[in-house]
């Protein structure tokens, strides 16, 4: 190999260690957001006893529920950037890179499935 495509090869490795470590900080994103949500709905619930109202607020119980959802999910994301990474590494090293787009897939139609998920809790909620 020459150092021309030694150093091309290198920089496809480097890339796609940007790549992967850009989906760990989505995981981590998606996790926290989880997080936030259950400990929102906890708070909720603890003002709502504070102030002997347990009916102030009408909370159905989906919170902690998406929240746990959405931790698992940033779980699952986490693992699934870690097997494109390897499989992107071994390509790499093959010269047998053949692009996939189904993580992004997934990943989309998940953000659009919440999204329907909170505007319809949301609008029902208000």
């Amino acid at each position: 190999m020459s150092d021309p495509e030694k150093k091309s090869n290198i920089t496809e490795h480097l890339a796609n260690e940007r790549t992967f470590l850009a989906w760990v900080r989505t995981s981590i994103a998606i996790m926290a957001f989880g997080f936030v949500v259950v400990k929102f709905a906890l708070f909720v619930k603890q003002i709502s006893m504070m102030l002997g109202k347990e009916h102030l607020i009408q909370s159905t119980g989906y919170s902690g529920d998406v929240g746990i959802f959405l931790v698992g999910i940033g779980a699952v994301t986490a693992i699934l950037a870690f097997i494109r990474y390897k499989k992107t590494e071994k390509m790499l090293n093959e010269n047998t890179y053949k692009y996939s787009s189904m993580l992004i897939t997934l990943l989309t139609i998940f953000i659009l499935f919440i999204s329907a998920f909170l505007i319809v809790y949301l609008i029902e909620s208000t």
